[in-house]
């Protein structure tokens, strides 16, 4: 009755399968670091991607040796499947794009993610001025139209708090939301960080 249960690959039952024998000059994957190393940055990979510093980290928690670490990532990056500049270039445009994110917090962001700095301030400069005033001027628009009917006080608070939230610098932020004001009638009267008015 035992052979029914015996795995064709292992000759292991199923009771004693995970102490299955492993042929004499092998070794098992969990014994090889090397192969460890490759499976977690690969399983990371594959569901997301990562920059060279998270894959670090990764390997560091699960107890890889560090040349061990240095070897498979340098290799990882060789072949292509580890690149931050385009790492970082996919994430500003995303983000930007999708969440309305300031070059302030999209570089917040990079810098947490282990991304090196002058690979950071060149993916974060290929947003233009323009395009994050635009950016700006149509996340204020869409939270002015959502808080009509609320005092103006009130929807200038959210507004600004939403901005500076998403990394918009305040001289930026006081403009366009002063701009957008106007634009709609309000007779708010919005300060000038920039002339202390």
């Amino acid at each position: 009755m035992e052979d029914d249960l015996t795995h064709p690959a292992s000759g292991a039952t199923e009771e004693g399968a995970e102490h299955a024998t492993v042929p004499a000059g092998a070794t098992r994957p969990d014994d090889d670091p090397e192969a460890k190393a490759r499976g977690i940055c690969l399983r990371l990979l594959t569901s997301a991607p990562r920059t060279r510093a998270q894959l670090e980290a990764a390997l560091r928690k699960r107890g890889i040796p560090e040349e061990v670490s240095e070897s498979v990532l340098g290799r990882f990056s060789e072949a292509g499947l580890i690149d931050d500049v385009a790492f970082a270039g996919a994430w500003v445009d995303s983000r930007h794009t999708g969440r309305g994110l300031g070059r302030r917090a999209l570089a917040a962001e990079l810098r947490r993610r282990g991304v090196a700095e002058e690979t950071v301030r060149d993916a974060v400069d290929d947003i233009s001025a323009e395009q994050e005033e635009a950016t700006a001027r149509r996340l204020v628009r869409r939270k002015l139209d959502a808080s009509r009917g609320a005092p103006d006080a009130t929807r200038v608070r959210r507004v600004m708090g939403m901005l500076a939230r998403k990394g918009y610098a305040a001289g930026l932020a006081y403009r366009v939301v002063r701009e957008e004001l106007e634009a709609e009638g309000s007779e708010f009267d919005l300060p000038d960080p920039d002339l202390g008015t």
